[in-house]
């Protein structure tokens, strides 16, 4: 083979590996960064102190009150104070739906759970 076409084949080949780590690099920033951003995202939200629950609400009570099951089955009773961001009608759909709830929390003073937040 001519040593001009031998040129052409490695420079295209470089060319395409290059392409290709490059693409590689860029989706493992991204990903990366979407990584920190879903790790950092609630703390930033809500605070450092915050503890988060993944489950089901089983019943509303008065006021923005909460029966809660958890993913691990544990029953966990939450209580809705002046800080608390969920809407009752937000709360009342989670219970019909039967959906999946992040609930954000602090431990409050008497050992009650005090909601901050209801996904």
């Amino acid at each position: 083979m001519n040593p001009s076409v031998w040129r052409t084949i490695i420079m295209n080949r470089t060319r395409i590996s290059a392409t290709i780590f490059v693409l590689l690099l860029i989706g493992g920033l991204a990903g990366t960064g979407v990584a920190i951003a879903s790790w950092l995202g609630p703390m930033s939200a809500h605070g450092t102190n915050v503890l988060h629950v993944g489950g089901t609400v089983v019943r509303v009570g008065p006021e923005k009150n909460f029966a809660f099951k958890t993913d691990a089955n544990e029953e966990m009773a939450f209580v809705c104070t002046t800080s608390c961001r969920a809407s009752l009608r937000h709360l009342v759909r989670h219970v019909k739906e039967k959906a999946h709830t992040d609930v954000y929390y602090v431990q409050g003073a008497n050992h009650e759970w005090l909601v901050i937040d209801v996904d």
